[in-house]
């Protein structure tokens, strides 16, 4: 790992922070990080996201297709899509936390319950104004999240937990196109978070996945070798500790404290 010639102090950091920093560091990859602060919050990200997948695991939320999705209407309008639209009046960061106090109240399919782990993520991550101000008008729907989540997929990369994944179902039942894969979030080596699986290892959700494939079918489904990302660079300026930086231009030179 390569960020600044500055040690990293992790004494004050979460274990799942420390953990997956560690992995990070140990691993034959080179991870560039701007500064310590940009390193310290995609760490804490990481681990919010993977606190965030356990809490909606057990939260009561319901799997449905889209055609059949619920939602909270107290906090949230249903779309003819079967997204949900903040309501006017609530804030994003109340209908975030509804979901995961009030889950019965709540039913959709998987890519939409890994995109509101990653929000309830950032949300337990940066300012609450800042978040009600950058995903102003939140509609949950697929991975079709807000532009300021910032959103990225890389093929070929190894994953670390926190990260979103994929898995791929290649010979799916047209009877069954919901389960022509699982969208899910790394929890930690071969252990997975998948709506509506809960945490389970990866043979788990293979097998699911294997019982809705074509009659006759022996393509079994897979990992995919792709990883999703929200843009911790973009998102770290608005972590509570971030230090604001102050440009001074004297003459031709330039100086930031």
């Amino acid at each position: 790992m390569s960020n600044t010639d500055m040690p990293v102090d992790t004494a004050s950091w979460s274990p799942v922070a420390i953990q997956i920093y560690e992995q990070k560091k140990n691993s034959a990859v080179t991870y560039r990080y701007q500064s310590v602060q940009h390193l310290r919050f995609e760490m804490a990200l990481r681990a919010a996201i993977v606190a965030a997948a356990d809490a909606l695991s057990s939260s009561g939320l319901r799997f449905a297709t889209f055609k059949n999705a619920k939602c909270n209407e107290q906090f949230w309008d249903l779309t003819g899509f079967g997204g949900f639209r903040i309501k006017e009046g609530s804030t994003p960061a109340a209908g975030i936390r509804d979901i995961f106090n009030n889950g019965g109240k709540y039913a959709t399919e998987c890519a939409t319950a890994s995109v509101i782990v990653v929000y309830k993520g950032v949300l337990d991550s940066i300012a609450e104004s800042d978040f009600n101000r950058l995903f102003a008008d939140l509609v949950l729907y697929d991975w079709e999240g807000n532009e300021n989540l910032r959103l990225t997929t890389r093929s070929g990369t190894e994953s670390f937990p926190g990260d979103l994944l994929y898995f791929k179902n290649p010979d799916f039942s047209p009877d069954t196109p919901q389960w022509r894969g699982e969208n899910v979030v790394k929890i930690e080596d071969d252990l997975y978070y998948g709506h509506p699986f809960g945490i389970v290892p990866a043979a788990t959700i293979i097998a699911g996945l294997n019982r809705y494939r074509r009659p006759e079918s022996d393509q079994s489904a897979y990992l995919l070798d792709e990883v999703t990302q929200p843009g911790y660079l973009y998102l770290s300026p608005f972590a509570p500790d971030a230090r604001s930086a102050i440009r001074v231009r004297i003459g031709d030179r330039h100086f930031v404290y």
